[in-house]
C-alpha cells in the first residue's frame, strides 16, 4: 500500500473526501465493490477495520491480520530491540487518528525507509502535506494526555494503554493516535523517541554498539558451553541454559523454538550454532514491555546507566534518598554481565532480574516485621483467631489433630480453640461435643501449644476454653496447664483502677486462659457458673432450626472448680446481653463471645454502638454452628465493627482464609494488627455501614494497572483443554461497603506462559486502613471458570511503581515462578477530594465543598473548646484542595494523567525548557526551599501556562511550609 502513486490519491480525492465527511458522521459502511481503483479497495479495506455494532449495542471487531504480535505462539515474532521497532514502524501500522468532536479516521501509518517523516495514507491531503518531519517533533506522549483526547466524546471508550500523541512544530500542535493494542503503541512511542534523539543514524547507532552488551554475554555463555569449540552445541545443552536463566521457561517451548528455527532454514540435526542460541534467547527471553519500561528511563539507550536507574527508582518507585551508590549496588546484585557491572550499566537482562525479585514485590518489606504501636490496650487490635483448632476437615465428622495447632500457630494465631470434655483413665480430651470428630489428648494439646506458642510471635497467646468437664478431671487440666505452661500462665489480677486491658508490648510471652471464671464471693473450692456450649448449639440447631430466635439457646449451668477459675484473668467468659448494659456494667476484663448470626445482626443493625463498645471490651465471634462443612465467615463483616478475635477455619482454605491470612501480614505476622484510630478513640464516631467517605478520613484513589501474567500453572484436576490455559484477573477490594469493588480483565486466550493484559482500573478507598486488595487469576472455560491463584494484601502494605505480585496456590503455597506484572499508583494520599468520571481528582467550587463537622458531646465545656476548631479545619481543607486542583492542572499540561507524581510531570516538561538552538527558555531557581520556574524572554503560550499553574503548586508548597514551621 505504501508504493501507490501520488496520481492514484489524487484521482480518487473526491471518495475519499466523502469517506472523511462519512466518518465525521458516524458513517463507516463503504464495502468493497469489485472493478474499483485500487484506491477504493484501500478506503474498503480500512472500512473492515471498523468496529461493527453486534445486536447488543456492544462494539465488536473483525479479524484482521495482525502488524506484530507479542503471543508466546513459536511462529510470531517479539519485540526485543529498538531495531525491531524501527522496522515494524517502516512496515506501517493501522492506527487510528482522533479529532475534537468524536472524530476519528482510520488511517495507515508509516515511516519512510530514510527515516526522516512520518506520514499516513489515504489522505485529502496532498501526500507530501500528509506527513510530519521527524525534526519538527518536539515529544512523544503516551496515553490520553492531550487537550484533543480530552475534548473528544467517546474518550472515555479509548484505552489509556493504545493512546498515544506527537506533539510537533513551533506551536505544538498535536497528532492524536489510537492504536490496535498497547504492544502497537509502545512500538510507535519506542521508535518515535529514538529517532527524535539519533534521526537518521538511528539504526547505524543501534546496530554498532548499544546491543553488543547483551549479544557479548550471551555468546560467552554460549562458549562455556562449547567447551571443545566447535562451533555448536547440542540441542539438550542449549535448553538446559536457557532455563537456568529463566527458569519459568518450559522445556517443550524451548525446544518447540529450536525447530521452528531450523525448519526455517531447512537444516537437519540437533546442533545448535551461536547465531541460533543468541536469537532464541532473545526471543524467549525479552519480556516486551520490560523493554518498553527500560527504554523509557534509559534515554533512548539499549541500558540503564546509574543516573537512568536512581530516575527510574525515585520517579517511579518511590524509594527516598536515593544515589548513585544504591544504583551501582542494585547493579553489581542484578547485571549478568561483566561488562554492564565494570561500567555501571543495567542491561535488559539485569533490569528483568532486579524487577522479578523480591525487591520489586508488591508488598511493602517495612510491614515484615512488627511496624506498629504494640504499647496500645489489647482491646486496641485485631487478633488473629482460630476456631475448632484440633478439628483438620469439617466439624462434624472429621479428626481431631494436633497438627491443626502446629498449624495455626505456625502461621502467627493468637488465639486458639479447646473444647474440653471427660476422657478415659481420668485424662480430659479435646473434641467437638455432640458430633462424630475423634478425639485427642488434652495433655498432648497443652504440650504442643506450650512448644509453638511463641514460634511465630513473641505476642500474647489467648486459650479459648470450653469446658465440658467435671471437677474431677477439671483438676487435671489445671494440674497439666501449670506443670507444663508454667510461668508463661498470666494469672495477674485485673486492677479495678484501670480502665483497659494492658498491652501486648506487656503481656509478651504470656499465655492467656479465656474461660468461664467463678465469682469473687463465692467461698468454696467450686461453684456455679453458666455453660458456654456451641457444640450443643449446633446439635439443637441440626434437630431443630428456630428462625425467630436463632442465637437464643437456654443457658445451662455446670460446676467449676476454683483452681481452675483462678487461671483466668482477664478474659473472663461473660454472656452479652445488649449494648446499654454492657456500657453500664460490663468490666473491661470481661469478653463475650457472639456467634456469627447475632454478630451480623448487631453489625447491621447497632454497627455504630458494636464499634464504640469493642473501643474497650474484647469480643470475640465464632462461626455459625450451621456451617457444619468448616466454611468460613467473611471476617470483614466484623473488623469493620472493631471485633478483635474473629474465629476462622484454618483448616478450610478460600477467599475468606486468604482475607485472613493477608490481613494480618501487615504487622510482621506477629497475629495483632492495630485497629484504625477511628475504631480506638473515644470521641470518634464510626458506623461500619456508612455508604459513602469516613468524616475525618480522606479518601484515596487507587490505580492499578494489570501489565502481565507470568508462567501460570494449569489448574490442578483439569484435563478439559489439555495444557491450553485462557488466564483473565480479577482485582477485588475488600474492606467497609463503601470500599467493596471488584473489575475483572479481558481474556488472553491460549497464553498462560506470558499474557500482556494492559488494563487499567480504578478504585476509591474511603477507609484505607480497612481496606485489601486481592488479585485472582482465572482460567475462562467453557465448563466453568478454574482457579490458577491469588494474591491478597492490605492496602496500608502496597508498593507503588512497577511491581511483580507473586502468586498463591488455593491452599496458600507459593506457585514456583508464577506471577503478575503490575502498576500502582495511588493519589491523594494525604488528603484531596472525590473521583470524578475520568478519575482525575475532584475540581470543586468552594461553595461546593465538602467540610468536616464536629459532633456535639453536649458537654458543654468540651464542646465550647472543639467549636473554635471549625474555622481552621475549613482553612486547611481550602488550602489541601486548592494545592490539588493546582497539582491536577500542572499534570494535565505537562501531559501526564492523574497517577503522575511532580518529579515525574519535572521529567516530562523539562525537555521543552530549551528553545531550538538550546538557549534555556526556562529556568529552575533552586535557591529556595522549593524549585521556582523563570521565564527567560519571550516563551510559547504552552511554557507560560506551565509556568503559571507551576507557580500556584510552588506558592501553596510554601504556605504549607510556612504553616507547618509556624505550628512546629
Amino acid at each position: 500500500m505504501g508504493s501507490l502513486s501520488v496520481e492514484h490519491w489524487k484521482v480518487e480525492e473526491k471518495q475519499l473526501m466523502k469517506r472523511e465527511t462519512d466518518e465525521e458522521m458516524g458513517l463507516n459502511k463503504l464495502g468493497e465493490v469489485e472493478g474499483q481503483p485500487q484506491s477504493c479497495q484501500i478506503i474498503a479495506y480500512f472500512n473492515t477495520m471498523a468496529p461493527e455494532l453486534t445486536e447488543d449495542g456492544t462494539k465488536q471487531k473483525r479479524e484482521r491480520k495482525k502488524t506484530v504480535s507479542f503471543s508466546s505462539m513459536p511462529t510470531e515474532k517479539k519485540i526485543s530491540s529498538a531495531s525491531d521497532c524501527i522496522n515494524s514502524m517502516v512496515e506501517g501500522s493501522e492506527l487510528k487518528k482522533v479529532r475534537s468532536n468524536s472524530r476519528i479516521y482510520h488511517r495507515y501509518f508509516l515511516l519512510d525507509a530514510d527515516m526522516q517523516s512520518l506520514r499516513w495514507e489515504p489522505s485529502k491531503k496532498d501526500s507530501e502535506k500528509a506527513k510530519i518531519d521527524i525534526k519538527s517533533i518536539k515529544e512523544v506522549r503516551t496515553g490520553k494526555n492531550t487537550d484533543i483526547f480530552r475534548s473528544n466524546g467517546i474518550s472515555d471508550q479509548i484505552s489509556e494503554d493504545c493512546a498515544f500523541s506527537v506533539i510537533y512544530g513551533e506551536n505544538y500542535e498535536s497528532l492524536d493516535l489510537v492504536a490496535n493494542s498497547a504492544d502497537v503503541a509502545n512500538i510507535w512511542v519506542t521508535g518515535l523517541r529514538y529517532l527524535i534523539s539519533y534521526g537518521k543514524h538511528t539504526l547505524d547507532m543501534l546496530e554498532s554498539s548499544q546491543d553488543n552488551m547483551r549479544t557479548s554475554w550471551v555468546s560467552q555463555m554460549f562458549s562455556e558451553i562449547d567447551v571443545d569449540n566447535l562451533g555448536h552445541i547440542t540441542l539438550c545443552n542449549a535448553v538446559q541454559c536457557i532455563r537456568n536463566l529463566n527458569p519459568g521457561l518450559k522445556t517443550s517451548k524451548i525446544e518447540l523454538k529450536f525447530k521452528e528455527l531450523h525448519k526455517s532454514k531447512d537444516k537437519a540435526g540437533t546442533e545448535v550454532t551461536k547465531e541460533e542460541f543468541v536469537e532464541v534467547f532473545h526471543e524467549l527471553c525479552t519480556r516486551p514491555e520490560i523493554y518498553f519500561l527500560l527504554v523509557q528511563f534509559s534515554s533512548n539507550k539499549e541500558f540503564l546507566d546509574t543516573k537512568d536507574l536512581m530516575m527510574f527508582l525515585e520517579a517511579e518507585q518511590g524509594v527516598a534518598h536515593i544515589n548513585e551508590e544504591i544504583s551501582l549496588e542494585i547493579i553489581h546484585k542484578y547485571e549478568p554481565s561483566k561488562e554492564g557491572q565494570e561500567k555501571g550499566w543495567l542491561s535488559i537482562d539485569g533490569f528483568t532480574n532486579y524487577l522479578v525479585s523480591s525487591d520489586c514485590y508488591i508488598f511493602d518489606p517495612e510491614h515484615k516485621k512488627v511496624c506498629q504501636d504494640m504499647k496500645q490496650p489489647l482491646s486496641h487490635y485485631f487478633i488473629n483467631s482460630s476456631h475448632n483448632t484440633y478439628l483438620i476437615e469439617d466439624q462434624f465428622r472429621g479428626p481431631s489433630d494436633i497438627t491443626g495447632y502446629i498449624r495455626a500457630l505456625k502461621m502467627g494465631c493468637r488465639s486458639v480453640e479447646l473444647d474440653v470434655w471427660d476422657g478415659p483413665d481420668n485424662e480430659p480430651v479435646i473434641y467437638t461435643g455432640h458430633t462424630m470428630t475423634s478425639q485427642i489428648v488434652f495433655r498432648s494439646v497443652i504440650d504442643i501449644i506450650n512448644k509453638y506458642a511463641f514460634f511465630a510471635s513473641e505476642y500474647p497467646l489467648i486459650l479459648c476454653l470450653e469446658n465440658h468437664c467435671s471437677i474431677k478431671q477439671q483438676k487435671v487440666m489445671v494440674q497439666h496447664m501449670k506443670k507444663i505452661l508454667g510461668d508463661k500462665l498470666y494469672t495477674t489480677s485485673p486492677s479495678a483502677e484501670e480502665s483497659y486491658l494492658p498491652s501486648p508490648d506487656v503481656l509478651k510471652g504470656k499465655i492467656l486462659i479465656k474461660a468461664k471464671k467463678l465469682s469473687s464471693n463465692c467461698s468454696g473450692l467450686e461453684g456455679d457458673v453458666t455453660d458456654e456450649d456451641e457444640g450443643a448449639e449446633m446439635s439443637q440447631r441440626m434437630g431443630k432450626e428456630n428462625a425467630d430466635q436463632p442465637n437464643h439457646v437456654p443457658a445451662k449451668r455446670f460446676q467449676l472448680c476454683k483452681e481452675l477459675s483462678e487461671l483466668v484473668s482477664i478474659c473472663k467468659s461473660v454472656q452479652f446481653k445488649e449494648f446499654q448494659v454492657s456500657f453500664q456494667v460490663q468490666k473491661y476484663w470481661e469478653v463475650c463471645s457472639f456467634n456469627e448470626v447475632l454478630a451480623s445482626k448487631y453489625a447491621n443493625e447497632n454497627a455504630g454502638d458494636f464499634v464504640n463498645y469493642n473501643k474497650r471490651f474484647l469480643a470475640r465471634v465464632f462461626p455459625s454452628p450451621m456451617r457444619i462443612d468448616s466454611s468460613n465467615m467473611n471476617p470483614q463483616d466484623f473488623w469493620k465493627c472493631g471485633c478483635q478475635i474473629v474465629a476462622m477455619n484454618f483448616q478450610t482454605p478460600g477467599l475468606m482464609m486468604d482475607l485472613n491470612i493477608g490481613w494480618f501480614r501487615q504487622n510482621g505476622n506477629c497475629g495483632y494488627v492495630l485497629r484504625p484510630a477511628i475504631m480506638r478513640e473515644e470521641v470518634s464516631f464510626f458506623s461500619a455501614n456508612t455508604k459513602d467517605s469516613v468524616p475525618g478520613v480522606s479518601p484515596q484513589l487507587l490505580h492499578i494497572k494489570i501489565i502481565s501474567g507470568q508462567n501460570f500453572p494449569k489448574p490442578k484436576g483439569s484435563g478439559a483443554k489439555g495444557d491450553v490455559v485462557d488466564p483473565y484477573v480479577y482485582v477485588e477490594i475488600h474492606g467497609i461497603p463503601a470500599d467493596c469493588a471488584e473489575q475483572r480483565t479481558k481474556t488472553v486466550h491460549q497464553n498462560g506462559d506470558a499474557p500482556i493484559f494492559d488494563e487499567s482500573f480504578e478504585f476509591q478507598i474511603n477507609l484505607p486502613e480497612l481496606a485489601m486488595v486481592r488479585f485472582v487469576v482465572l482460567d475462562d472455560d467453557y465448563i466453568g471458570d478454574e482457579f490458577i491463584g491469588q494474591y491478597t494484601i492490605p492496602f496500608e502494605c502496597l508498593q507503588t511503581g512497577y511491581r511483580h505480585v507473586p502468586l498463591q496456590s488455593l491452599t496458600g503455597e507459593v506457585l514456583a515462578h508464577a506471577s503478575l506484572f503490575v502498576h500502582v499508583a495511588i493519589t491523594n494520599r494525604r488528603g484531596g477530594g472525590k473521583p470524578h468520571k475520568r478519575g482525575l481528582s475532584v475540581r470543586k467550587g468552594k461553595k461546593s465543598r465538602e467540610y468536616a463537622s464536629l459532633r456535639t458531646l453536649w458537654i458543654k465545656t468540651v464542646d465550647e473548646v472543639f467549636k473554635n476548631a471549625q474555622p481552621p479545619i475549613r482553612d486547611a481543607t481550602d488550602l489541601r484542595e486548592n494545592m490539588q486542583n493546582a497539582v491536577v492542572s500542572f499534570k494535565e499540561l505537562c501531559g501526564l494523567s492523574s497517577v503522575a507524581n511532580l518529579m515525574q510531570c519535572m521529567l516530562a516538561v523539562s525537555p521543552r525548557f530549551l528553545g531550538p538552538d538550546n538557549t534555556p527558555l526556562v529556568v529552575l531557581n533552586l535557591s529556595e526551599q522549593y524549585p521556582t520556574m523563570e521565564l527567560q524572554g519571550i516563551v510559547p503560550e504552552v511554557l507560560k501556562k506551565i509556568v503559571t499553574t507551576y507557580d500556584m503548586v510552588s506558592g501553596s508548597l510554601h504556605f504549607y511550609g510556612a504553616q507547618g514551621r509556624e505550628v512546629s
